[in-house]
């Protein structure tokens, strides 16, 4: 049974709004060339747990679908931005998302797996939902952005959450973005692994 802490179990979206904004601070490399791809996750695989996100670009009429654009993965203090449109899904990759050796610590991953296999097929192991975790620890939070405000003291601006992930340059807002979702998810984990204790 988790041990009873003194964290509320849900917070409203007014207690998130008065939080302050955060960010990943740490460096941040985007990943376009598929050469990079061997390099990146030898790196990667020196970790046990990491943080997983993807971002698609978004569709405003029904009935369409994108494809995913962005791969991030985050390190304590490193995260991998990989621009699948450019690197295409290649072993390095397929290798990490059928890896029971690294865990990939996310929010909603069954999304994540399903649109990432419509690119390439394979086994997906290794992945922890950090929603059930949350159950798990007796909270009544799930998204990424609720989990960050509760575990972790400080709000995620979404204001690039819909912008263009397949733009050829990805701005500043778009990386400072997709960095610390994948990085909060790691965050959190640590937070949860805690908890449940």
């Amino acid at each position: 049974m988790p041990q009873k802490s003194n964290l509320p179990l849900t917070i409203s979206h007014e207690e998130i709004n008065e939080l302050p904004l955060g960010a990943f601070e740490g460096k941040v490399l985007v990943i376009s060339d598929e050469k990079l791809l061997p390099r990146v996750f030898d790196e990667v695989r020196e970790h046990k747990v990491v943080g997983f996100d993807t971002e698609t670009k978004p569709v405003f009429v029904r009935g369409q679908q994108n494809k995913v654009s962005l791969l991030q993965i985050a390190l304590p203090d490193k995260v991998f931005l990989v621009r699948l449109k450019f690197t295409g899904m290649h072993a390095p990759i397929l290798k990490f998302l059928e890896s029971d050796d690294i865990q990939k610590a996310g929010v909603a991953l069954r999304d994540d797996i399903k649109a990432l296999q419509r690119l390439k097929n394979y086994d997906p192991a290794g992945f922890i939902e950090l929603a059930d975790m949350s159950k798990q620890a007796g909270l009544q939070v799930e998204s990424v952005k609720k989990l960050t405000a509760l575990l972790l003291g400080f709000r995620i601006s979404k204001s690039a959450q819909t912008s263009n992930w397949e733009a050829e340059v990805l701005n500043e807002k778009q990386i400072s973005y997709a960095a610390t979702d994948a990085w909060a998810c790691l965050e959190i984990y640590h937070k949860l692994q805690g908890l449940l204790k």
